[in-house]
């Protein structure tokens, strides 16, 4: 209804079309493909008859906001009424070659016509880059995937936090079912799709309000920690709209930021972390950037439930990550999830990249709405398995369900081969 708002008071008002045409010389249209009717008309109505210059990017195999109104043929129609000219980018900066190959099965499935990519990753792992892990039962399955990352990240060196376990739906239930077998092999189980308060883990950290207050919290947690001052300045710049010239303002700023950092860290190191003493350095951090000239800056935090759902979240996100004990940097790490495994859904994995990734309980039980004839859930499917940037594995347990046929049909011709899963745990 807004849009549709929106759309008719510019439709109404040339003056106010006028004034777009001036101010705005180019426009930039991302994620394309999951553009509805009403938007590509907002576009059209506020656009059409300037002299801006229009591009479109997106991929029609990322399309997953179909049920939400997207359109079928966006760049078609983008062309048609623009009078476009199609550029196809096929270098994939993420994945090595054997990688994209796999991944390139799955493309050629959704549109059989796709280009093959060029791969500009470099391979920088020994052994299988894919596999299909079969397993008797779900306690030998949820054994094994804890020992074989636990010994991945002490021999490979790889961060726990590169790994990632993706799951179809239900990340709670499957965060009871793992986090004790990682826990008994060392590593810390972390369900980003998890709720605090009313804001998914994951959408708290991807937040304005956790960019701004992270890196000021991580000055009063160290003596040093140079990318969050460039950050935290970064950050001011951008509240009291500073030139890079204006040297007096500049200088100003720069007192200003480290008499605070200065009380901060004293505060800081003359107290042990807690959920009270996380919810008092977040709140002196806001009140240095002063809430209501942040939420002046971020229309999304203009309503003042917005505002107040983000806010709990990030504090109560602090204030766990404080109950655990240790210094104010190792609490800032649990915040961040560094050292942790992240366990999220594949809807949640667009627009992240991991080393390894696991698919896990790919059975036609879990994933049973993964079938040729619903565009939508292949899309995701390929969606997720493009995150990855060195292997993506994926384990099928007999006790929960049976393989899903036309998957390995696609896969085991390019070199996925089934394995027992016993056997990946053998000579470690």
């Amino acid at each position: 209804m807004i849009n549709r708002l929106t759309e008719l008071i510019i439709r109404q008002n040339p003056a106010i079309r006028h004034a777009l045409h001036m101010t705005y010389p180019v426009v930039f249209l991302d994620e394309f493909q999951d553009t509805t009717y009403a938007q590509f008309e907002l576009v059209q109505t506020t656009f059409t008859g300037s002299r801006a210059v229009f591009t479109a990017v997106g991929d029609d195999k990322q399309r997953i906001m179909g049920w939400a109104g997207a359109m079928s043929n966006a760049f078609e129609e983008f062309m048609r009424c623009f009078s476009a000219r199609r550029i196809s980018l096929l270098s994939n900066w993420r994945a090595h070659g054997e990688l994209v190959r796999i991944q390139h099965v799955i493309a050629s499935k959704i549109d059989p016509d796709v280009e093959f990519p060029e791969a500009r990753g470099r391979l920088e792992v020994d052994g299988d880059v894919a596999g299909l892990w079969q397993f008797d039962t779900r306690q030998q399955e949820r054994e094994t995937l804890a020992r074989w990352i636990a010994h991945e990240v002490q021999t490979r060196n790889i961060a726990p936090h590169d790994f990632a376990l993706l799951v179809r739906l239900r990340a709670d239930d499957v965060e009871q079912e793992l986090a004790p077998a990682l826990a008994e092999a060392g590593l810390k189980l972390r369900n980003v799709a998890r709720i605090v308060g009313e804001i998914a883990i994951q959408d708290i950290l991807g937040e304005e309000l956790t960019a701004f207050l992270l890196p000021l919290l991580r000055l009063g947690a160290s003596a040093r920690h140079p990318e969050s001052w460039i950050r935290t300045q970064q950050n001011l710049q951008f509240l009291e709209a500073l030139a890079e010239d204006d040297d007096l303002g500049q200088e100003r700023l720069q007192r200003s930021l480290q008499s605070f950092v200065r009380q901060l860290r004293a505060s800081m190191l003359s107290v042990q972390p807690d959920e009270v003493a996380a919810r008092e350095m977040a709140q002196r951090v806001l009140d240095f950037f002063d809430s209501g000239r942040f939420r002046q800056a971020f229309p999304a935090y203009q309503r003042t439930s917005d505002w107040e759902r983000v806010w709990n979240g990030v504090k109560g996100l602090l204030q766990e990550s404080a109950v655990v004990g240790g210094s104010w940097s190792e609490v800032l790490d649990r915040f961040e999830g560094l050292g942790q495994v992240p366990l999220m859904t594949v809807h949640r994995s667009k627009g992240l990249e991991f080393h390894t990734m696991i698919f896990y309980g790919l059975d036609n039980q879990t994933w049973w709405s993964l079938t040729p004839n619903r565009a939508e859930e292949l899309n995701s499917f390929f969606v997720a398995f493009t995150r990855a940037k060195q292997r993506a594995f994926f384990t099928l347990c007999w006790e929960r369900g049976q393989a899903i046929v036309w998957i390995e049909r696609l896969l085991v011709p390019v070199g996925v081969r089934r394995v027992d899963g016993v056997s990946i745990l053998q000579g470690l």
